[in-house]
C-alpha cells in the first residue's frame, strides 16, 4: 500500500501545484497577515462600511461588493496554513490579525449604526441572524475552493474567485454584529443583542469552517514539504514582526513542549472543537427550520382539503345554483387543536347542523378527532347566485389579470388590514394582560410598525415581549416588522374625598381627566368606580352610606359625560368596603364583554 506522502504529491502534481508555487503560496500568505499593511486596514474599513450601507439600505448589489473586497480571506486561509504546517509563529500571527481586523470591522459598523438616522431591521439583514447546519456546509464548500483558488497559478480558476468571495460572505455577518451592537445602545438592549449574537453565530461558523477545510487542503496539497519549512524558518528570522513573535514564544517555558502538543492529532482536536460545538445550535436552528416547512405544508394541506370538501359539497345548493364563494380561509393548530377560520360570500345563511357537518367530514378527510376541530365561519350575504358567479369569475381571473393590473389604493390597503387581521385575531397575551386593540402604522422611515395596546397591573416581562414580538412577526412572515407593546394602567389613581363630599372640585376634575381621555380613546373600555366611604361620615343608617355612595357616583358620570361625552352604559358603581382613611372612588379599566368576546381586535392603520 502506497504512503500517504505519495497521495499528497500526487494530489499536489495533478492541481499544477510545483515546488515553486507552494513556496510562493506559503510566502503570500505570511505577508497577508502583517499589521503593518495599511491598504489592508483600509480595505476592512471600506468593506465594513459598504456592507453596513448595503444591510441598512437592504441593497443586494451593494452587499455583495463588499464581499468581492473579502480582506479577511487572506488572513482566514493563513490561519488554516499554519494549523496544517504546525507553524506556531504564522499561528499567532494570523490569530491576532484576525481577531483585530473583526474588531476593526464591527466597531466601525456599530459608528454608522450610531450615526444613521434610521435602523430598520432589513430582510438582508434578518437573514443573517439565523445560521443553520446549512450555512456551514456553504462554508466548507467555498473554503475548500479558496484555498485551491490561492494555491493554483492565476489562470482559469481565477474567475471562481469572486465566487468564493460572495459565497463565504466574511464581511456582512461581521456588520450584522456591529448593527446589533449599535441598535441595543440606542434602541432596544435585547433585540439588539438577539441580531448581534446571530450574526456573531454566523461569523463564527464560517471562520471554523474555513480554517477547518483550509488545513485538509494545504495538507492534502503537501504544502509543508521541508524544503519550505527551511525556507519559512528563514523567512522568520528575518522578519520583524516574525522575530517578535518568536522572542515571545521563547519567554514561555511550554515552547519546549511544542513538537507534543502541536502534534497534527492536537492541531485536528484544536480545530474540530469549535466546529462540533457550533454544530450545536446550528443543528437545532436547522431542526426548527425543517419543523417550520412541515408546518407549513401541513397547513397546505389542510387548507386544500378543507377547500375541495367545501367547494364539493357545500358550495352548490341541490338544485345545482352556486350557493357559496370562499373568499379566505386560513388554519391554526395550537395544542393539538385545529382551528379553520372560513369566511364565505353566500346567498343563504349555513346552520348550526350544515356547520357541524362540514366539521366532521373534515376531521374525517384530516383523520382527527371531531372535537378537536373547530369550524370559524364568517357568513357576507350576497343578494342572488349571479352575484356570487360574479365573485366567482373574478376570483378565478384574479391570478391572470394581477400581473396586468396594479392593486388600487384601496385594494392594497383592504387585503393587507384583512392580511394582518387574520394574523393576530388569535394572539394571547401572558395574563394577567388583556389586549385592548392594535394599532398598524407605516412610513417611509418605517415601513411597518405593529402597536399592542394592553391592559394590565404590571409590565410583561422582557422574555415575554421579545416572545409576542417573534410570535408576530412569524404569523405577518415579515421578519422586520417593529412591535410596540403600549401599557395602559388597569388601575388609575383614585379620588380623594372630602367628608360627606357629593361634588367634584376642579382639581379633582382634572384628575378624572386622563381617565376619561382613555375611554374616549379606547371605545372597547369600561369602567368600574369604586366608591368607599369613610366610617365616620355623617349618615344615620345604611340608607344613607348607600345614597352618598350613589350621588359620587352620579357627580363623576356627569363629569365623565359632559366632558368625554363617555355613554353611561360603560360606567358601573361598585360599593367597595369602608375604610377609616379618607373617603376615596377608586376606578378600574375592564373590556366591555361583547368586545372582549369578539374574534378580532380592532386595527387602526396609520399612514
Amino acid at each position: 500500500m502506497k504512503p500517504l506522502s505519495h497521495w499528497r504529491n500526487w494530489f499536489a502534481v495533478h492541481l499544477g501545484i510545483n515546488q515553486d508555487r507552494k513556496l510562493a503560496v506559503y510566502f503570500d500568505l505570511l505577508r497577508s497577515v502583517s499589521l503593518r499593511d495599511a491598504s489592508y486596514w483600509l480595505q476592512v474599513i471600506f468593506s465594513a462600511g459598504i456592507a453596513t450601507l448595503g444591510l441598512v439600505l437592504n441593497s443586494p448589489a451593494v452587499i455583495i461588493g463588499a464581499m468581492l473586497i473579502s480582506p479577511l480571506m487572506g488572513t482566514i486561509l493563513a490561519t488554516g496554513l499554519a494549523f496544517a504546517a504546525g507553524d506556531l509563529v504564522l499561528a499567532i500571527r494570523a490569530v491576532v490579525s484576525l481577531n483585530l481586523s473583526c474588531w476593526v470591522a464591527i466597531l466601525f459598523a456599530t459608528l454608522l449604526i450610531s450615526i444613521l438616522p434610521f435602523k430598520e431591521l432589513t430582510p438582508e439583514i434578518a437573514a443573517r441572524t439565523n445560521p443553520n447546519a446549512l450555512d456551514l456546509v456553504i462554508a466548507l464548500f467555498s473554503g475548500a475552493l479558496g484555498a485551491i483558488a490561492t494555491c493554483k497559478e492565476p489562470k482559469g480558476v481565477v474567475t471562481s474567485v469572486p465566487g468564493v468571495a460572495i459565497a463565504v460572505a466574511l464581511m456582512p455577518p461581521l456588520c450584522v454584529v456591529g448593527y446589533g451592537i449599535g441598535v441595543s445602545q440606542s434602541l432596544d438592549f435585547s433585540e439588539g443583542m438577539r441580531v448581534a449574537g446571530g450574526g456573531g453565530l454566523l461569523l463564527l461558523t464560517n471562520l471554523s469552517a474555513i480554517t477547518f477545510i483550509a488545513m485538509l487542503i494545504f495538507l492534502l496539497l503537501n504544502i509543508d514539504t521541508p524544503e519550505v519549512k527551511e525556507q519559512v524558518r528563514q523567512w522568520h528570522h528575518q522578519d520583524a514582526e516574525s522575530r517578535r513573535v518568536q522572542i515571545l514564544i521563547e519567554r514561555f517555558p511550554i515552547s519546549n513542549r511544542w513538537e507534543v502538543i502541536g502534534s497534527l492529532r492536537s492541531r485536528l482536536f484544536v480545530i474540530l472543537v469549535p466546529l462540533l460545538v457550533l454544530l450545536i445550535p446550528l443543528s437545532r436552528a436547522l431542526g426548527r427550520l425543517e419543523q417550520g416547512i412541515v408546518v407549513q405544508q401541513r397547513e397546505n394541506q389542510i387548507r386544500q382539503v378543507a377547500t375541495n370538501l367545501w367547494r364539493q359539497d357545500f358550495s352548490e345548493q341541490p338544485d345545482g345554483e352556486l350557493r357559496s364563494y370562499i373568499d379566505q380561509l386560513s388554519s391554526q393548530e395550537q395544542q393539538g387543536r385545529l382551528t379553520l377560520r372560513l369566511t364565505v360570500f353566500t346567498r343563504q345563511f349555513y346552520s348550526e347542523a350544515e356547520q357541524q357537518t362540514f366539521t366532521q367530514r373534515l376531521s374525517d378527510r384530516l383523520n382527527r378527532p371531531a372535537d378537536n376541530v373547530i369550524l370559524q365561519l364568517v357568513q357576507i350575504p350576497t343578494a342572488s347566485s349571479e352575484a356570487l358567479a360574479m365573485l366567482l369569475e373574478d376570483s378565478v381571473s384574479e391570478q391572470t389579470a394581477a400581473e396586468s393590473r396594479p392593486l388600487t389604493v384601496a385594494e392594497a390597503r383592504a387585503k393587507f388590514l384583512q392580511t394582518t387581521d387574520a394574523a393576530l385575531q388569535s394572539l394571547t397575551l401572558p395574563p394577567p394582560a388583556t389586549l385592548v386593540r392594535y394599532e398598524v402604522l407605516t412610513n417611509v422611515a418605517e415601513p411597518l410598525k405593529i402597536r399592542l395596546i394592553y391592559l394590565s397591573e404590571r409590565e410583561i416581562e422582557a422574555d415575554g415581549k421579545n416572545l409576542l414580538r417573534g410570535t408576530i412577526r412569524e404569523r405577518l412572515s415579515f421578519p422586520t416588522a417593529t412591535v410596540e407593546l403600549e401599557r395602559l394602567v388597569s388601575a388609575p389613581a383614585p379620588l380623594t374625598l372630602g367628608s360627606n363630599q357629593v361634588s367634584l372640585t376642579a382639581e379633582q376634575k382634572r384628575t378624572l381627566g386622563p381617565v376619561g381621555q382613555t375611554l374616549e380613546r379606547y371605545p372597547n373600555l369600561s369602567l368600574r368606580i369604586v366608591s368607599k366611604v369613610n366610617e365616620k361620615e355623617l349618615f344615620v343608617d345604611l340608607e344613607d352610606a348607600l345614597d352618598l355612595h350613589q350621588q359620587r357616583f352620579e357627580a363623576i358620570k356627569a363629569e365623565l359625560t359632559a366632558q368625554w361625552q363617555i355613554s353611561v352604559d360603560r360606567l358601573t358603581l361598585v360599593k367597595g368596603q369602608n375604610t377609616s382613611q379618607s373617603p376615596q372612588v377608586g376606578f378600574r379599566f375592564t373590556l366591555t364583554p361583547s368586545v372582549a368576546e369578539a374574534e378580532t381586535p380592532k386595527v387602526n392603520p396609520k399612514n
